[in-house]
């Protein structure tokens, strides 16, 4: 009645092509929300090793996904380890093949400019082989085109395409994107959110809001302890 549990592995029937991704990541570093999914038909398992770059967990950035986005094959973070210093004359980075090149090395070159975290928001959809670049923001509801690498924050419910990603549009008028942030639907329970999803699918925002303001059923306690 309320859909896969969050901790399956495989929950497209148990085809190993898609997996929750929160339940395939190990790194400190990396957050997934419940219910959001990579697709990819050579190895859906390792995302963290094959489509997280350049994570190294000294430099202290985090890659943060929240729920109920749709990864399709080829989505790629590229994460602030892979900067190199720019306020030279040179971008070669000398310090990491020999130590005598690493004692002239003035790390401030380098973390002085980083972005800080990633952070993916909820109901996110990416397209094939879309990559994201160090220290954006992709807000809730966005859309990334296939092939689009996003070096600038995405707001809510914009789609974006092209490289550099540009918003093409956005998917409601700014009023009901307000609403539907205030809503925010991906946070209730998943009792109630299976129990409205005709109005989720038909963009009925109106029984939205009136779902919202319902008390939490019995039906919704019972299924969020079990």
């Amino acid at each position: 009645m309320h859909g896969p549990s969050p901790d399956t592995l495989h929950p497209f029937k148990g085809e190993p092509h898609t997996v929750f991704l929160k339940n395939t990541i190990t790194r400190p570093n990396i957050e997934v929300g419940d219910y959001s999914y990579y697709h990819d038909a050579e190895d859906a398992t390792d995302f963290e090793n094959r489509n997280v770059r350049y994570h190294f967990e000294f430099i202290g950035d985090r890659l943060k996904i929240g729920r109920f986005c749709a990864l399709a094959q080829g989505t790629t973070f590229i994460m602030n380890g892979a900067n190199h210093a720019m306020t030279g004359f040179s971008t070669y980075p000398f310090h990491i093949f020999d130590d005598a090149w690493h004692g002239q090395f003035e790390p401030g070159s380098i973390f002085d400019h980083l972005r800080g975290d990633t952070i993916v928001e909820n109901d996110v959809w990416f397209g094939t082989n879309a990559t994201v670049m160090p220290g954006v923001t992709i807000c809730s509801g966005a859309i990334v085109g296939a092939h689009s690498v996003v070096a600038s924050d995405v707001p809510p419910y914009a789609i974006v395409v092209g490289n550099p990603a540009r918003i093409v549009k956005l998917r409601f008028d700014e009023a009901t994107i307000e609403r539907l942030l205030e809503i925010a639907w991906w946070n209730w329970p998943i009792a109630k959110i299976s129990q409205n999803l005709k109005a989720i699918w038909g963009a009925d925002i109106a029984a939205l809001e009136r779902a919202e303001c319902e008390p939490e059923s019995d039906l919704d306690v019972a299924a969020e302890a079990g």
